[in-house]
């Protein structure tokens, strides 16, 4: 199990499965909503994911189509997405709110088109 919380502590969660599906999203709504060059997210269940407090502090966020995007209301902190229509009944967290380590097997790139172009090519 993994435990996870925003930068106030405020809220905080649990995942009962291990991550799925690393990735790097460099697409323009991460890099606008994380105000950096990418953010990393893994996957898990939905029912795998259980707010310990604060739930009722985070806002959402529909930043295109179907894609719900979570973070606390306090401190800003983004936690999670979901509404993939491909993937309906998983949820994606940011794992830089993650509080317990966790190694992935491998990290993808994704949305490499709108990569930042002071990255560099790390």
């Amino acid at each position: 199990m993994h435990r996870g919380s925003c930068l106030c502590g405020s809220v905080s969660f649990e995942l009962l499965s291990q991550p799925k599906a690393t990735s790097h999203c460099h697409c323009k709504m991460c890099q606008k909503q994380h105000g950096a060059a990418f953010a990393t997210y893994a996957s898990v269940p939905k029912s795998d994911l259980k707010y310990v407090s604060g739930q009722e502090l985070l806002a959402s966020y529909n930043s295109s189509g179907s894609i719900i995007r979570k973070f606390c209301s306090t401190c800003g902190s983004n936690i999670e997405w979901s509404g993939s229509k491909k993937y309906p009944d998983w949820v994606s967290i940011a794992l830089a709110a993650l509080d317990t380590p966790f190694q992935p097997k491998g990290i993808k790139d994704v949305h490499l088109a709108s990569k930042a172009c002071w990255l560099g090519n790390s």
